[in-house]
């Protein structure tokens, strides 16, 4: 490393530090500044420049430029003389003073400026970032709004409301890169398998000729900071041909990572969930059942479990609930945390309480204000305890009439867990058998029987039993391969993405459940 570069890099790690401590991990969260270490950023510019032509001058674009740490490694890696032109953008104000600071004098032009709102008819060669990773619900509606219309004037394509920023920028970017420019973002994976990532996946194989694209492994996490896992993904803005195929890669590093195979631009277009790529794989081939396509939505009702809007407020333990007086016919049973259930199959009591530690209730009234005071002015004191703590002004509760009124969800005899991570080889999700009364919050997706197997349960309470065991034997990979990945081995699950997955080892069960498998 060159030895003033080195200085200044040591100041630019060291400003990055002071002003990441001006905000809390939360806020930060919020405003999406996760900043690239150093070793990433270099490993990333070296592969970029492997895949450009070495003759032509660069034309560098950041467009969220932090504090220049893409820059930095650009100008360790280069010639002075090869960069000429180099812009970075920069909607915080600290962090583009700092930024301007730090490289001004080395060839950076730092623009304190909000991207997706600028319109420049300068373009450029070569675009290296990591873009913001502010999530859907962290931008206001106005924004949402705007950002909607720029990208569908800038590229044609209608982008969901569910969609990330760094969405937004990566498209964005595009009208900012010359014919045969090459790009390269450092994303959430996410993007690979999510429905609200379809816009991406659809820019990636039918707009650019992708060039490569590695997804680290999510227990290697790229960021202290951020519960995400990374995906770099590099293209050339040329129209693709479909016989021309991309570079995919997992795990290790982008120059030597554990696994790595050819995808065709065709089969990418053709493929809903990227992260099934590459497929090369040491573990064994996934078993399937009689009937491959038989899917848990064949079987059941899949439902995310019930929001409350303020479980601090609305979820209570049982035993506080009585003690406050509170009506027990407005008191639903409601399962704690799947960290809390020891064993998959939840055993009730007289009541229908499940036999579990803590026991917590949810409050739930369909009575009108003036009945509640009237009638049982001990839960009114409570109610109006959250009225005074802006309970009934939240997102969920100001919309509901009345605004403790909770969704109405019956019991769901089997649970799966929304989130977990996979651990000497255990599968992050655990099924559960709910023989309670009790209902699930939204950290359990709840599975209604349907059809035939509903008919089946009804006639035989005691197919329960081998039900259970079905869906406690699915293989892992069948399961985790329709979720998502976060950083940290962190694996999540939706509704209609639990819905897809297959039902497998059939064999090992009676003939009622072979059967199901030829419905």
């Amino acid at each position: 490393m060159d030895g003033q570069l080195e200085i200044l890099e040591q100041r630019r790690l060291s400003e990055q530090i002071r002003l990441d401590a001006r905000y809390s991990p939360i806020i930060r969260n919020r405003l999406g500044q996760f900043a690239t270490p150093y070793l990433l950023a270099e490993q990333i510019t070296r592969c970029v420049l492997q895949l450009r032509p070495t003759n032509t001058p660069i034309r560098f674009l950041e467009t969220s430029v932090g504090t220049g740490v893409f820059f930095s490694a650009l100008k360790q890696i280069l010639n002075p003389d090869s960069i000429q032109r180099a812009v970075g953008i920069e909607i915080d104000g600290d962090v583009a003073q700092t930024a301007q600071d730090l490289w001004q004098n080395h060839g950076l032009e730092v623009i304190n400026a909000d991207f997706t709102m600028l319109k420049s008819p300068e373009t450029f060669n070569l675009v290296i970032g990591n873009p913001p990773y502010v999530r859907h619900h962290h931008l206001p509606k106005e924004q949402k709004s705007l950002l909607y219309q720029a990208v569908k004037q800038s590229t044609g394509l209608e982008i969901s409301g569910l969609a990330g920023l760094y969405i937004y920028f990566i498209l964005l970017t595009n009208s900012y890169l010359s014919d045969g420019g090459i790009a390269a973002w450092l994303v959430p994976s996410e993007f690979m398998d999510v429905n609200y990532g379809d816009i991406l996946r659809r820019f990636f194989s039918r707009t650019v000729t992708l060039r490569r694209i590695h997804r680290f492994n999510p227990s290697d996490m790229q960021f202290d900071d951020a519960l995400v896992s990374s995906t770099v993904v590099i293209y050339e803005k040329k129209h693709p041909m479909p016989s021309q195929s991309v570079l995919i890669s997992y795990g290790g590093t982008l120059d030597k990572p554990d696994i790595s195979e050819q995808v065709s631009f065709k089969t990418l277009g053709e493929t809903k969930k990227w992260s099934q790529f590459p497929t090369q794989s040491k573990s064994k081939p996934i078993q399937t059942s009689v009937q491959p396509s038989l899917r848990l939505k064949d079987l059941f009702k899949i439902q995310r479990g019930i929001v409350t809007g303020a479980n601090d407020f609305f979820i209570l333990s049982r035993d506080n609930a009585e003690t406050m007086g509170l009506p027990a016919q407005f008191l639903c049973p409601i399962l704690p945390s799947p960290r809390y259930i020891l064993e998959t199959e939840i055993e009730a009591d007289h009541l229908g309480f499940p036999q579990v530690t803590p026991q917590s209730v949810l409050i739930d009234c369909p009575l009108s204000p003036v009945e509640i005071k009237s009638h049982y002015p001990l839960l009114w004191d409570y109610f109006e305890g959250g009225i005074k703590k802006g309970v009934h002004q939240g997102y969920l509760t100001s919309r509901r009439m009345p605004w403790y009124r909770q969704e109405q969800r019956e019991p769901a005899p089997f649970l799966c867990s929304y989130m977990g991570r996979s651990q000497n080889g255990k599968s992050p999700f655990r099924f559960f058998w709910n023989r309670s009364q009790a209902i699930a919050p939204n950290v359990y997706l709840m599975l209604y029987p349907i059809n035939d197997l509903a008919e089946y349960l009804r006639q035989d309470p005691s197919f329960h039993t081998e039900i259970h065991q079905l869906l406690r034997a699915i293989d892992i990979q069948s399961i985790t391969r329709e979720g998502r990945v976060y950083g940290g081995a962190l694996h999540k699950i939706e509704p209609h993405e639990l819905g897809e997955v297959q039902i497998t080892h059939t064999d090992k069960f009676t003939h009622p459940v072979r059967q199901l498998t030829l419905i």
